[in-house]
């Protein structure tokens, strides 16, 4: 893999504050960041000031393959946190294994071992480690002394993390608009690799398309089972495939957790060699797409601390940032409409929010992600004027057409396992369908053919469309169904 570009990346204004090196981590007041930058309302204007922001303070990243990557810090001062918190993470880890290497403690912290290397002889030198056995080349396994055990006790008072060093709230800032979705311009060639899939009629497939040109919040209505959801899980494909996040941040001298396994998928990289090194915090990922149902409430929007560790998680709009996030079933959320809706309404429009630490203080992120509303209700009725003016594209995801429908019995059936045969389709069009004036959902074909597959299985049939499976399918199906 060859380095292509290595450039500047655009930070925000930075206000240091100098504290004694002697202090405590959690009483060192972090980098406070001060961007109040506001994105273009116009589409293009966006784009062009995504791409040519490209000065103020020069930052840790380079492009590989065309594709941003976090660059490993070269000293203690690179790696945008307070030496104090370092520490911190170190004693807590020892406290917990009881020894370690230096190499072993620099996997943890994925910090490069000569950083780490450095900070353990000053530890030495304070009583704070000492040395049980030599190990490898210039390296030692350490050990906590008393001293270190009484401080890492108090270190583990205010948070009990001693996971990845984390990395500065700045670094984030600067590296999410160089993933931006508003980057890129998918083609169309890119959506229809997205949704391969599926079978999506040539308007709403325009449309879609000109959505994700723009890299702006969507409606997606219309009825139940024809698809909105499935439609916005896949469309994140359509961009480039993978960012980097940090594992986690350092806030105020506070850990957020941005990286979570239950909505991020990992994408490893082996790193090049002879050419850049990556800053382990750091973690490529899959470009996210985060589905939030009925569950959503209103902490999920904000800064929540657990109680038992001290470890802050990051809101779900943050984990987003740079893919996609649905709300799915728009309007049967557990936080109240009107108050997703005003919490938002400025993040669409500005690119940034403001959330509160713990501490009570207030810190701007980016709100930078494709926001889908996915409902099945009229959004006139769920939202105002003021809000669907902010919502530039309404998308209604209609039923499928009669030839649709058929195209996609045809595609599924090999797909579960049934052999397709267009007589017994005539038929379920016909009798289930026409002559009740039932209509096309784009579910149906799926349903069933599930139906039927498992009809001729437990007869001991080779799944295949009869009519007779076709009633019992239809029976089972629409017996309480209006539609």
């Amino acid at each position: 893999m060859r380095m292509l570009e290595v450039g500047a990346i655009p930070t925000a204004a930075l206000t240091d504050t100098v504290a004694d090196g002697d202090d405590p981590w959690w009483a060192v007041a972090a980098t406070q960041i001060q961007a109040h930058t506001s994105a273009p309302r116009d589409v293009t204007q966006r784009k062009t000031a995504a791409r040519a922001k490209q000065e103020t303070v020069p930052q840790r990243g380079v492009m590989v393959g065309g594709e941003f990557a976090p660059l490993a810090p070269a000293t203690l001062a690179d790696s945008g946190i307070s030496e104090s918190q370092i520490e911190g993470l170190i004693l807590k880890f020892l406290l917990n294994v009881g020894t370690a290497s230096g190499r072993d403690i620099s996997d943890q912290l994925k910090l490069p071992f000569p950083l780490i290397s450095e900070l353990l002889r000053r530890m030495k030198a304070e009583q704070l480690v000492g040395y049980k056995s030599s190990d490898a080349i210039n390296d030692y396994v350490h050990q906590l002394t008393p001293l270190g055990v009484e401080r890492t006790r108090r270190y583990s008072e205010v948070c009990t993390y001693f996971g990845a060093a984390p990395v500065s709230l700045a670094d984030y800032i600067a590296a999410v608009p160089q993933q931006s979705l508003r980057r890129q311009q998918p083609t169309s060639d890119n959506l229809r690799r997205a949704l391969a899939d599926l079978v999506i009629s040539r308007e709403l497939f325009s449309q879609l398309g000109q959505a994700l040109w723009a890299g702006t919040a969507m409606f997606l209505y219309g009825d139940p089972g024809n698809g909105k959801t499935t439609i916005a899980e896949r469309v994140t494909a359509a961009f480039g495939p993978y960012i980097w996040i940090p594992r986690c941040l350092s806030i105020w001298g506070e850990i957020v957790r941005l990286y979570d396994p239950s909505v991020h998928e990992a994408a490893p990289i082996s790193e090049p060699e002879n050419e850049v090194k990556i800053d382990q915090r750091w973690i490529r990922i899959k470009r996210p797409t985060i589905v939030a149902g009925g569950e959503l409430t209103a902490d999920h929007l904000e800064m929540t601390v657990s109680d038992a560790t001290g470890i802050i998680e990051a809101p779900l709009h943050m984990k987003s940032n740079g893919g996609t996030l649905v709300i799915d079933d728009f309007g049967r959320q557990r936080v109240g409409t009107r108050e997703l809706l005003n919490r938002w309404i400025v993040p669409l429009e500005k690119g940034h929010d403001y959330l509160s630490m713990p501490s009570g203080r207030k810190i701007q992120i980016p709100f930078d992600q494709l926001v889908i509303f996915a409902t099945n209700l009229e959004p006139r009725d769920l939202v105002d004027e003021a809000f669907l003016r902010r919502i530039p594209y309404k998308i209604e995801v209609r039923d499928p057409s009669e030839e649709e429908f058929r195209e996609l019995m045809r595609m599924m059936s090999p797909k579960l396992g049934v052999e397709y045969r267009e007589g017994p389709v005539d038929y379920l069009i016909v009798k289930h369908y026409q002559e009740r004036s039932r209509r096309f959902r784009y579910c149906h074909p799926r349903d069933l053919l599930l139906q039927v597959r498992n009809f001729c299985l437990f007869h001991e049939q080779r799944p295949t469309l009869t009519n007779e499976a076709v009633d019992a399918a239809a029976h089972n199906y629409f017996s309480i169904m209006s539609w």
